[in-house]
């Protein structure tokens, strides 16, 4: 009898020990350990930790331009966080929170089939880091590039591209594309500025003129999206600001959700 209560005490000890862990894990912000990389980091929801049906993957690259901040970095995580909570509300989507950070050195990548990438006119692949994006897409993931600008920072998209997806022929979207029909049709568009524009030309380091483009494959499936000369990340991050008018911020909304909705059956 002895012996089984103490066995019944170790058992209770190894639980409320797990327990009393997961609680202090949830007591660190989830990206605590990004955040010195982050431009806005943002408090965690309640329910940060929840496992969803949809996650928002945030690619964590590499750039010569990191420094006391990171490309990758630039409006997060508080745009993807305003994204999120918009999706939730807008679409039937059962998406967390908070984004997932995946970083392009770890196999994790392939456990999140939808990434999102700001500032991809700065970006470097080695060759590893190259081959495991190109294995991400052979294996059906969904990349949304965003915010760069300049014909500069066009080409060093596409040098990166090229490593990735050797051989792969960028397309304009039209407006009858089933990625501008997945939930909202959106046949009409306008560009949508970053914040620091959006009073003035909205032409953001020399890019004139807004783009929709897109990488597909063999099938004719978009496998990258690709808005150049704009910046609806920032449109997500300062929807909740008065100067930021309110039609950027909308049509930056319904692109996200007609992307998201477009990769996950398509």
């Amino acid at each position: 009898m002895a012996r089984r209560w103490r066995y019944t005490a170790v058992f209770l000890f190894a639980v409320t020990l797990s327990l009393l862990e997961a609680q202090v894990a949830r007591t660190v912000r989830r990206w605590a350990q990004y955040e010195h990389e982050m431009q806005n980091p943002a408090e965690d929801p309640p329910d940060a930790w929840e496992r969803t049906e949809f996650a928002w993957g945030r690619l964590r690259y590499r750039s010569p331009r990191d420094g006391w901040r990171s490309r990758w970095g630039v409006d997060a995580n508080k745009s993807d966080r305003q994204f999120l909570q918009g999706l939730r509300r807008l679409s039937r989507v059962h998406a967390r929170s908070v984004e997932e950070i995946v970083d392009v050195d770890s196999d994790d990548m392939f456990n999140w089939p939808f990434l999102y990438a700001v500032g991809v006119g700065d970006w470097v692949f080695n060759d590893a880091q190259a081959l495991r994006l190109r294995a991400f897409f052979e294996r059906g993931g969904f990349l949304m590039v965003d915010d760069f600008h300049n014909e500069y920072e066009w080409a060093r998209f596409m040098a990166g591209m090229r490593r990735v997806l050797p051989g792969y022929a960028v397309v304009e979207l039209e407006p009858a594309d089933p990625i501008f029909h997945t939930v909202y049709n959106l046949s009409e568009r306008f560009r949508i500025p970053g914040l620091n524009v959006v009073h003035g030309d909205q032409i953001e380091r020399g890019g004139v003129d807004p783009h929709w483009r897109a990488i597909l494959d063999s099938k004719g499936r978009v496998v990258v999206a690709i808005c150049f000369n704009m910046d609806l990340g920032d449109a997500w991050e300062w929807a909740d600001l008065p100067e930021y008018p309110e039609k950027y911020a909308s049509l930056a909304f319904r692109i996200g959700v007609n992307y998201v909705i477009y990769a996950m059956t398509h």
